[in-house]
């Protein structure tokens, strides 16, 4: 394994915001007497907001108000997350310095809106740690397609079989098999299955693990 980058994905990776997004639409959902948002939730974990909106669509029809709701579920997580308050996810700190001191070439690669990972990244205090963002409002194909992970090596000046991807969703861990990227998996909400296992290059069950293969890694290289 010949590592020149570290690519993350942000959300269920980098912050734990996953659940969160899902306890404001559970809200959503209680208030305005729709059923099945779990079963939809979860099937929009880790594509992007054109995708998500055709997922819901599909699901309870196109004359649900899917933004007026979309909105007021935003509007709710900002207020409670916004400026710095949205928790990380632990050991990502380590992680990116560990990255960093080892001279690794580190991105994100989220299908979330550029403006949206900027500001979570940057109230987080974690922007100088990357060197590139790659969002979802920059391509028009979503994961599981490799897109968004091939425009992430391509920005970090990095072949896809010398990056290593973060990844917490199926899409994710697709797309970067897809990409011919070394995928690892860090689940979040969902639990690796065969396919994660057979398309993974390795699974950690969280980020201090992932810090600790690789400095195992860098020591049998040496």
């Amino acid at each position: 394994m010949k590592l020149e980058a570290v690519i993350f994905d942000m959300d269920g990776v980098i912050f734990d915001s996953e659940r969160l997004v899902l306890e404001g639409w559970k809200e959503i959902a209680r208030k305005y007497d729709f059923p099945d948002i779990e079963e939809v939730y979860y099937r929009t974990i880790g594509v992007n907001a054109v995708v998500t909106r055709e997922i819901y669509f599909e699901h309870y029809g196109n004359d649900f108000p899917y933004d007026i709701y979309k909105k007021e579920a935003s509007a709710a997580f900002h207020e409670k997350y916004g400026e710095g308050r949205l928790p990380m996810k632990p050991g990502i700190v380590e992680l990116l310095t560990f990255l960093k001191e080892k001279g690794y070439k580190i991105g994100v690669a989220s299908s979330t809106r550029e403006a949206v990972v900027r500001q979570e990244i940057t109230d987080a205090g974690l922007l100088p740690y990357f060197d590139n963002l790659t969002c979802g409002d920059m391509l028009k194909k979503s994961k599981p397609e490799p897109d968004i992970f091939l425009m992430a090596c391509d920005s970090l000046k990095v072949k896809p079989e010398n990056a290593l991807i973060i990844e917490d969703s199926y899409n994710g861990i697709r797309a970067a098999y897809r990409a011919g990227a070394i995928p690892v998996m860090v689940p979040d909400m969902v639990a690796p299955d065969e396919e994660m296992k057979r398309l993974s290059h390795k699974i950690c069950k969280n980020l201090s693990e992932v810090k600790e293969w690789l400095g195992r890694e860098e020591n049998d290289a040496v």
